[in-house]
């Protein structure tokens, strides 16, 4: 009897402290007032766009097939190292807005299966 006893104590330790866990990881994800806040996710995510910005400068503009060659930085969101690679981009009016030995920041991401520029800006 005394097993059974404490095979039980041991399965509400585990419920309980599951449950807690779960209630500190909802807890933090909640606003000031203690309610989720779309504008509190609005500004994380505007937030994480910028912070995600990697800064490059421009190779090469290959209008006709739509593409960048940027030598880059660290491209934290796709854990990869600084390089020199070509990459599609989502407008192609973005290629308009750049030449060979521009300086940018931009955002890749995985779209369809290959590297795709979606965010661009070019420094001054």
């Amino acid at each position: 009897m005394k097993k059974i006893q404490k095979v039980a104590v041991i399965a509400l330790m585990v419920v309980m402290l599951g449950s807690a866990g779960v209630a500190v990881h909802a807890q933090g994800t909640k606003g000031v007032e203690g309610t989720n806040s779309s504008s509190d996710k609005t500004m994380a995510t505007a937030s994480a766009s910028t912070e995600s910005m990697s800064e490059g400068e421009v190779k090469k503009v290959d209008a006709s097939g739509g593409k960048l060659t940027i030598k880059h930085g660290p491209l934290a969101n796709l854990d990869m190292g600084a390089m020199t690679m070509v990459f599609r981009v989502k407008d192609p009016e973005m290629l308009t807005q750049v030449k060979e030995g521009d300086k940018i920041k931009f955002i890749a991401e995985k779209v369809n299966g290959a590297l795709t520029v979606t965010s661009l800006q070019v420094l001054k």
